[in-house]
């Protein structure tokens, strides 16, 4: 007889979190019982209740990231349409882009779609073999006609943080007397666990889903424009949206605008409610700080520990992890292989592959199969860790027999 599985042990945080909130359950499910209706589409109190969801979760969210305006927030499906909606919406065929090797396929595809089909320039700068890109690398491929600097804010292979704020000032300061690139970050391993001021980061744009550390379901996604941008941001998607219903011409008022068809209610009550419950009665910054000092601290000890595993070989380590998101290869085993084998003899679920990230492997020297991601929330215990070790030291003891 097969031995049983151990209970669930989930490792893969950086592609959603797990649990949600129970606030974010209970609210979802409240909401569809008693109060579900759609947006902008009638003067009832369940349809004016579902307005002020939206309205109190663009305030919210704005609160989190510190934006001048809930106006500047426009509600998406996922990290991945937030992006592609702010790519789409403000560049231009003939522009000049400058991006990273260290960026997801959300940014990269999109960017190199343009690339092919509009005429748009693109550089991609190296990063280093810790996924990490230079500021002056950044800046010396900027060009006098760069329309945009797209960097994420933090590595979803590695957990490597970018120097976002350095990198904004940067810009702002070379391009004080003439029109600035816009500058556009992709946060979704940043947005709910560490600070984010766009203000003081001089960021333009900014994408994030809500189901990683926003502590939303899937299918939820934001998207911040400068407020000075908003007569340039084109819409990507066309149809309703509850104003003007009797023009052909798509409405351009930002975020409106930019939430065509009925919005998911539902799962944006039940993200204002994880979010809410997640800051209390605190700031967002303080909740954001204590997040951020046990992740490091987290990330500190995830590194410490699989190093000293025989047979493991950790991939691109940051010189001061600060997000325990962790790339690896185990001696004698593919990354798939590895995974399989966690998951079906140990319970324990992490990520193999190439992580949606096309480039950054190559800077930091991972196999031709992608890497073995181990990642945290910061609610992971020693318990946890320790069971993840030791199930790693099984797996690398006796590679070649599973």
């Amino acid at each position: 007889m097969d031995s049983p599985v151990s209970p669930r042990l989930y490792f893969d945080q950086a592609a959603t979190s797990v649990p949600k909130p129970s606030a974010t359950i209970e609210t979802m499910r409240e909401h569809m019982l008693k109060h579900e209706a759609a947006v902008g589409r009638g003067t009832y109190r369940s349809a004016v209740h579902a307005g002020g969801i939206i309205a109190s979760l663009r305030e919210e969210l704005a609160r989190w990231i510190h934006a001048v305006s809930a106006n500047e927030i426009s509600l998406q499906n996922g990290g991945t349409e937030a992006l592609n909606v702010g790519i789409f919406g403000l560049i231009r065929p003939g522009d000049h882009v400058v991006t990273t090797a260290a960026e997801h396929n959300s940014v990269l595809r999109p960017l190199h779609h343009l690339s092919l089909q509009q005429q748009v320039q693109l550089t991609i700068v190296d990063v280093n073999a810790s996924g990490r890109v230079s500021p002056e690398a950044v800046m010396g491929a900027v060009r006098e006609e760069t329309s945009m600097v797209a960097v994420l804010t933090a590595s979803n292979v590695n957990g490597t943080i970018q120097p976002i704020e350095d990198l904004g000032q940067r810009l702002a300061e070379h391009f004080a007397h003439t029109a600035k690139p816009i500058f556009l970050t992709d946060a979704a391993q940043s947005f709910g666990y560490r600070r984010i001021n766009v203000q003081q980061a001089e960021v333009d744009v900014l994408a994030a889903p809500g189901h990683k550390g926003g502590q939303g379901p899937l299918g939820t996604g934001f998207l911040y424009v400068r407020q000075k941008l908003h007569p340039r941001i084109r819409p990507l998607i066309l149809g309703g949206t509850g104003s003007q219903s009797d023009r052909l011409e798509m409405p351009t008022l930002f975020p409106h605008a930019f939430e065509a068809g009925n919005m998911n209610v539902p799962a944006y009550a039940g993200w204002l409610a994880g979010l809410r419950a997640r800051r209390g009665d605190r700031s967002a910054a303080d909740t954001l700080d204590e997040t951020a000092r046990k992740l490091s601290s987290i990330a500190e000890d995830l590194y410490r520990r699989l190093e000293t595993v025989p047979g493991v070989r950790v991939i691109g380590r940051p010189k001061h992890p600060k997000l325990p998101i962790v790339s690896l290869e185990i001696e004698g085993l593919p990354a798939s292989d590895a995974a399989s084998i966690l998951d079906s003899e140990f319970g324990i679920e992490v990520r193999s592959g190439l992580h949606c990230a096309a480039l950054i492997h190559r800077a930091i020297g991972s196999p031709s199969d992608g890497t073995l991601r181990v990642s945290c929330s910061a609610e992971t215990s020693d318990e946890d860790l320790d069971r993840l070790i030791d199930a790693i030291g099984q797996l690398t003891a006796g590679a070649s027999s599973f």
